[in-house]
């Protein structure tokens, strides 16, 4: 006979297992891309994670007979709360087998704790803010996920419906072919934009020139990204945090960044050569030869992952997208790259997904936010 038991996460031990988890659940897999657990545990952990200066998070563990089979985090946003007017209660790093009893059980924790806490829906996945990973995969099983993006399997999503979630939004990916030509379009829109504003194109030659515009960056990813779904504002500490996060993996070549007269930035590319394969084989760390493989795939590489891009909201829709993918197209070009991949983008966001157009791309991942009244 099943006994299934929910523990809460008390201990660094028992956090350390949470992390684990999907390691064990998707040995083997080919298309599930594991994250580094040390970044994963520094985000979960509250004396190392900003988001916690007006964040709190549960989780909790599922075992069957004494052995994991599930886990998932429960997230009070209160500046989502403020911003949004939407008492709602976030659930994220959700994984489980194919048990209706255990992703329930799982789901009913962080109801209750949400309706204990005064909130009235459960929303989900989703991190502590829009820098982590977010969206059930509900297309696209058999495509190689991105760093920092969910890869689950079919059945996640039978479950959420069968637990009586519908849609709340869907993000989309896509996948295109580096034409050996910039696309006469963009092209042409790109020449025109340089004319008509008085903008211009840095182009670092190292990572360590970019670091003076982090804080301008993440500026306009405030204003840029205001409207999108379950957006809060990025604070100081939180700027900070990721900029020590994630620009040692900078590669300038891949970056575009464009600024007005008064040096502020306007528009921003962050791409970099896609490490999905070489995190594969790094098997979530870095010693003792993870970072042989991170580094081979940073330096030999044909497939690129666009990472973040966004535009200052008084520049939308006037070709500066046009222009930065012009700058991108042609560096991809010069260092090898026949393939670029997008992350996610909301499916409604129309200005940033219309530009595929140009190009030969493909939908190939979809993604999905589920929402439950409680």
């Amino acid at each position: 006979m099943k006994k299934l038991e929910i523990r809460k996460v008390s201990s660094r031990k028992e956090l350390k297992k949470f992390v684990d988890f999907p390691f064990t659940l998707y040995k083997g897999n080919a298309y599930w891309c594991p994250p580094m657990k040390s970044d994963e545990i520094n985000t979960l952990r509250k004396d190392k994670n900003p988001a916690f200066e007006y964040c709190e998070a549960r989780y909790w563990m599922a075992y069957q007979n004494g052995n994991p089979v599930g886990r998932i985090a429960g997230i009070i946003n209160h500046h989502e709360v403020d911003y949004w007017k939407s008492k709602l209660v976030r659930f994220g790093w959700i994984d489980f087998i194919d048990d209706i009893e255990v992703s329930g059980k799982l789901i009913e924790v962080v109801k209750e704790w949400g309706k204990r806490n005064g909130m009235i829906g459960i929303h989900g996945p989703l991190g502590f803010t829009n820098m982590d990973a977010e969206g059930m995969l509900i297309e696209g099983f058999d495509e190689v996920a991105a760093m920092s993006t969910i890869y689950n399997f079919p059945y996640y999503a039978d479950h959420l419906q069968q637990l009586g979630f519908r849609k709340a939004t869907d993000w989309i990916q896509y996948e295109m072919i580096i034409p050996t030509e910039v696309p006469e379009k963009v092209d042409r829109v790109a020449r025109i934009v340089f004319q008509k504003y008085d903008l211009r194109l840095l182009k670092p030659r190292k990572a360590k020139e970019i670091l003076p515009y982090a804080g301008k960056m993440f500026a306009m990813y405030n204003d840029a990204f205001r409207d999108i779904y379950g957006f809060t504002p990025l604070t100081g500490r939180q700027v900070d945090y990721y900029t020590k996060r994630y620009f040692g993996f900078i590669q300038p070549e891949f970056v575009a960044l464009v600024v007005d007269a008064k040096d502020d930035v306007v528009g921003f590319g962050i791409t970099m050569p896609c490490l999905s394969r070489a995190l594969q084989k790094a098997k979530g760390t870095l010693f003792p030869f993870g970072f042989l493989h991170l580094l081979h795939s940073l330096r030999k590489n044909t497939v690129a992952t666009m990472c973040l891009i966004g535009v200052r909201p008084d520049y939308q829709g006037k070709g500066l997208l046009a222009l930065m993918y012009y700058e991108l197209n042609k560096a991809y070009l010069k260092a090898g790259i026949t393939m670029a991949r997008t992350h996610p983008q909301l499916e409604d966001n129309l200005k940033a997904v219309s530009i595929w157009k140009n190009y030969n791309s493909r939908l190939n991942i979809r993604r999905r936010c589920w929402i439950l009244d409680i």
